[in-house]
């Protein structure tokens, strides 16, 4: 279908949010975050400066979570499998 989205990140079954990426372009931007977080770790550690520390974190985990809610199922609270 030409109106159907290439879903990289699927909801969870159980509550709000998203599982683990179905797709090598989600493994990759989950690796990238995962990545840009151990960097900040040692670039910027906390006990030096913690409110750029936080910062930079805060704005990758928002990076992230764009890339899921651009490229995964829409979230929304789910019960379970007969929720879907």
């Amino acid at each position: 279908m030409a109106n159907e989205r290439d879903i990289w990140f699927p909801a969870k079954r159980y509550g709000w949010g998203w599982g683990p990426p179905v797709k090598w372009q989600g493994w990759v931007v989950l690796a990238a975050f995962l990545a840009g977080v151990l960097y900040t770790v040692v670039r910027f550690p906390p006990h030096r400066d913690p409110l750029l520390f936080a910062l930079v974190i805060l704005s990758s985990v928002g990076a992230l979570m764009l890339v899921c809610w651009w490229k995964g199922e829409t979230p929304r609270w789910r019960w379970g499998k007969d929720d879907r």
